[in-house]
């Protein structure tokens, strides 16, 4: 079987720990990643006082990008109660809590339920994102922040919850100097998250010497 794709946001709940999980219920078609080096030719006090072209003070930025597909047809089909109910929505607003500060997904209803009730605010003022942990089969698994996020929904329920929708993402892949001076939970697992994919790239870049050996070989001897 195809392994899927997943966003984990590793929360402490109020009263438990509730991780907030959105499997992808299809894997992106085309997945586009950037990398954005330092450039030492720009300008900046940080370029004045580095004067070699050959200097690379912390890693590139790289960018991840992909469309998610949505439709409620098989859950429908399967008798699955909350697509029956409500379509591709609970799939949407899991997506959607990765982009705001939490207290978990039972503490935020709480405190919705209590902003409903009492006609103030529900927004967490001065708070901070958990970590979101983008898990891309076994050679991708990096923390992330989410930069943009929009949804299209093409067909809708009796009720007007979506049937089917595409989500496109956008994020920047959190690096450990991006990380340095935050005090989060998970903070140690999102440093150890990118340092064994980093490894596995590494790994995989020397196993490209094996693929082209002869190659190399005769390059050197005529």
């Amino acid at each position: 079987p195809v392994a899927r794709g997943a966003f984990v946001q590793l929360i402490e709940d109020v009263i438990a720990f509730i991780p907030n999980i959105v499997l992808f219920q299809y894997n992106p078609e085309k997945v586009t990643r950037g990398l954005t080096p330092w450039n030492p030719f720009e300008g900046g006090q940080l370029g004045r006082n580095i004067q070699t072209a050959t200097a690379q003070p912390f890693d590139p930025e790289e960018t991840i990008s992909f469309t998610l597909h949505f439709s409620a047809t098989e859950g429908m089909e399967n008798g699955n109660p909350v697509t029956i109910t409500s379509g591709v929505a609970s799939r949407i607003a899991a997506l959607r809590k990765l982009t705001r500060p939490s207290k978990g997904l039972l503490g935020d209803l709480v405190g919705s339920a209590q902003a409903l009730k009492g006609g103030g605010s529900a927004s967490l003022e001065g708070a901070k994102l958990p970590i979101t942990f983008l898990l891309f089969g076994p050679g991708l698994v990096l923390p992330v922040r989410i930069t943009s996020f929009s949804v299209e929904e093409t067909m809708h329920t009796n009720l007007l919850y979506p049937h089917e929708a595409s989500v496109t993402v956008e994020m920047k892949v959190l690096t450990p100097d991006h990380l340095k001076c935050d005090q989060i939970p998970f903070k140690d697992l999102a440093v150890g998250a990118y340092n064994f994919t980093k490894v596995q790239e590494d790994a995989l870049a020397l196993a490209n010497i094996a693929n082209n050996v002869e190659e190399l070989i005769g390059m050197i001897v005529p």
